[in-house]
């Protein structure tokens, strides 16, 4: 990891500076670099957690850190009245690109520039959360569950795909060093920069993990908490359900 990824990622106000960055500049790029990174396995894991989320017709559902809109087209097919958010512009460009191509018929999910720090609704606006890798990119995570529950209704679903933490630290050591070097040929590669995906296994290291997320979630109201182990715990999905008072 070079001294500016490191530095980047010191505290929250430099991280949010650089992955505000980094994803204005991978943008394009990111469908390939999911597919590349989890082998196309990543459209299952979205699946898995759509088939989650009970969604369905009548269902107000917000997808976080939507990217080009995978999760949040997937929730709408069932039915759902989806809003898309991300805070890069052109990941919301491609999102909106993409909506305009799909069939007329078809329910079409509603795409908007904002920060999951300060959501742009009122409290209690949706049943259902859901987030692709969007929660470990936040410049803090406490913050962030804290708007979500805000603007869940009393009973509302949390659905969280993210990259996890293996217990095992000989196997967590392993994963972030396959991470490290695949991220450093695809960002030499794409982008002449071995840094541009470094910054994932950098980021998973200051991750607290599933486990970690669903503690936090449960100190600040969410009950029913629990992890749904993906990939033998290299992935996970945190479930939770925004409870009525605080705990």
């Amino acid at each position: 990891m070079s001294k500016e990824l490191r530095d980047a990622l010191e505290t929250p106000e430099t991280k949010r500076r650089y992955t505000r960055k980094l994803f204005a500049t991978i943008a394009d790029r990111y469908d390939l670099i999911t597919v590349l990174l989890s082998y196309g396995r990543d459209r299952a894991w979205k699946a898995r957690l759509v088939s989650m989320s009970r969604a369905a017709a009548n269902t107000r559902a917000l997808d976080l850190a939507c990217g080009t809109g995978d999760i949040a087209f997937a929730v709408a097919d069932r039915g759902a009245d989806v809003v898309g958010l991300d805070v890069t512009l052109r990941m919301i460009q491609i999102a909106r690109g993409k909506a305009a191509m799909r069939n007329a018929d078809a329910q079409m999910p509603t795409f908007v520039v904002g920060d999951m720090m300060a959501l742009p609704f009122p409290d209690a606006s949706f049943d259902l959360i859901t987030t692709g890798y969007g929660i470990r990119n936040v410049p803090r995570i406490a913050p962030a569950i804290d708007e979500i529950r805000r603007v869940l209704r009393p009973g509302g679903m949390i659905l969280s795909l993210d990259f996890d933490r293996p217990a095992n630290v000989f196997i967590r050591g392993t994963y972030i060093t396959y991470l490290t070097v695949v991220g450093s040929i695809l960002g030499w590669i794409l982008h002449r920069d071995p840094d541009t995906y470094r910054y994932i296994p950098a980021s998973i290291a200051r991750y607290p993990g599933a486990s970690g997320v669903a503690s936090l979630m449960e100190q600040r109201g969410f009950v029913d908490c629990r992890v749904v182990p993906i990939l033998g715990g290299f992935m996970a999905i945190n479930v939770g359900i925004r409870g009525a008072t605080i705990a």
